[in-house]
């Protein structure tokens, strides 16, 4: 069974994780820089653990310097989205590495990204951003993140993110950045319950107030939990590529978003960073169907639990709806 042109909606996805090994080596030789470091002798990402992806991902960000850098990405990023079937996108993006936190350079590189967004529409992808301040570098930093995000909340940016080193700082530390962008209305999300465990997820809940869940997967650990995010209908944006290539499960078969699913949480399928755990949306689909036997219609039931969490405003769901359906939007 092909997957590639089933149509498929993205809810996990950090703009700089998706670029290709090639695309950075190219952009950091016009800039004299060197990034070798972070490759491996096959010329893709190298890492041993988390902590070093962390660093490696960060390496990988030097080369993207100026608005139009950054324009360039999101259209190469896009293409290969939709390549893969992607009609709807919200990807993760991070005023650190945009303008250093300014307000004025952070408006120069988020206008760059949406007109490249904007001309990506003719591929059939709609993008959507959630400004993400990076846990490890502190509550202070995310003050600052935050209050690019109250500025340009909108139509383009929907939500409000935290992404890093899970076990920096406590979750409560960032309530009050999260507060800020609740009150600009931008929908929350929290990288929680991949390299913590339950209590992550319930600290992402409590203290953050968080309408998803990046990963969340160790939730499955808390029969407890578990029923409050189906109580709650709490949506896991859920990376099986990812989980396995850091080393979190050793194998899609071993992975608990079929548990998750039938326990009644609701779940959707993202690629997190493809290029650094080789996959793209078509793999993570031939990988569940094969682990777990999931269907054309699993997926598609898959999908319409991400377009009713998709953090856009009503027209854009439409248009996404119809493409899901087929139809040309």
């Amino acid at each position: 069974m092909s997957f590639k042109s089933l149509p498929k909606i993205e809810l996990h996805h950090h703009i700089e994780g998706a670029a290709p090994p090639a695309f950075v080596r190219d952009m950091a030789r016009a800039k004299g820089l060197d990034v070798s470091n972070i490759f491996g002798p096959d010329g893709t990402y190298q890492y041993r653990d988390f902590l070093q992806f962390l660093d490696v991902y960060e390496k990988a960000t030097k080369p993207f310097q100026t608005p139009d850098d950054y324009a360039l990405l999101t259209a190469v990023v896009l293409g290969e989205a939709a390549e893969a079937g992607v009609v709807y996108l919200e990807s993760f993006l991070a005023p650190d590495f945009c303008g250093g936190r300014d307000p004025v350079a952070w408006r120069e590189y988020l206008q760059a990204i949406i007109e490249a967004a904007q001309a990506a529409e003719a591929l059939g992808i709609t993008m959507r951003g959630i400004v993400t301040p990076v846990r490890h570098f502190g509550p202070d930093a995310a003050r600052e993140t935050a209050r690019c995000a109250q500025e340009t909340a909108g139509e383009f940016i929907v939500g409000f993110g935290l992404g890093g080193d899970e076990n920096a700082f406590t979750t409560a530390d960032f309530a009050y950045a999260f507060d800020m962008a609740r009150e600009a209305g931008l929908h929350i999300t929290a990288h929680a319950g991949e390299f913590a465990g339950p209590d992550a997820v319930r600290g992402a809940l409590d203290d953050l107030k968080a309408e998803r869940i990046g990963h969340g997967v160790r939730a499955i650990e808390d029969p407890a939990l578990v029923e409050r995010l189906v109580a709650e209908g709490i949506v896991l944006e859920v990376c099986p590529g990812s989980n396995v290539a850091l080393g979190l499960y050793p194998s899609v078969a071993d992975h608990p978003i079929a548990a998750l699913r039938a326990a009644g949480v609701k779940v959707t399928v993202s690629t997190d960073d493809p290029p650094f755990f080789h996959t793209d949306m078509v793999r993570e689909y031939e990988a569940l169907a094969e682990a777990f036997g999931w269907t054309e219609a699993d997926f598609a039931a898959l999908n319409r639990v991400a377009l009713e969490a998709a953090f856009c405003d009503e027209a854009a769901r439409a248009r996404v709806a119809q493409r899901l359906e087929g139809k040309d939007a």
